[in-house]
């Protein structure tokens, strides 16, 4: 017969692996929104410049995206604001949109006595799941006002269709 103790220790354990469990679950599917910023790029910095940007910049951050599927195409649309339509690299690979860019923005704003300047560098790649098959030498992207839209016309449209079924 168990004890307390024994009882109480297997009840801890089921507790923990489900906790686990549920956050595998949230990071599997939170893995797809995520966006690796690496530091670097074309801009020339100076090795101490380069030393304490690759601190801030590199890590991982969100770049909305939606994605919208219809009869005939697959729409994408990524919220990348403070960029140009040529800093982005468009790429379909098998059942996946790869979007590459580089990131390159500075601000300079007066706070009362205070002077600031905020900026971030790096280069990204993010990787959108599509829901269809795209022909992908057919699409077509714009860039206005910080989204990206990204048309993917499929290459078999799947019509609806419904049927009658009988019940005995």
């Amino acid at each position: 017969m168990k004890t307390t103790w024994q009882h109480f220790n297997d009840e801890l354990s089921d507790a923990w692996d489900n906790l686990m469990d549920g956050w595998r679950k949230l990071y599997r599917r939170a893995s797809r929104a995520l966006t690796r910023f690496t530091p670097g790029g074309s801009r020339e910095l100076s090795r101490a410049e380069s030393q304490q940007l690759a601190v801030r910049s590199a890590g991982w951050g969100v770049l909305a995206c939606e994605v919208f599927d219809d009869d005939d195409q697959v729409i994408v649309r990524l919220e990348a604001p403070g960029m140009e339509k040529d800093d982005f690299e468009l790429e379909v690979l098998d059942d996946r949109l790869m979007v590459r860019g580089e990131k390159q923005m500075e601000r300079e704003r007066t706070e009362g006595g205070y002077y600031i300047t905020e900026c971030a560098y790096g280069s990204f790649e993010r990787a959108v799941p599509l829901p269809d098959e795209v022909d992908a030498d057919r699409a077509s992207a714009s860039y206005r006002q910080g989204v990206l839209r990204v048309e993917l016309p499929k290459t078999a449209p799947r019509r609806r269709r419904s049927i009658t079924v009988e019940v005995d």
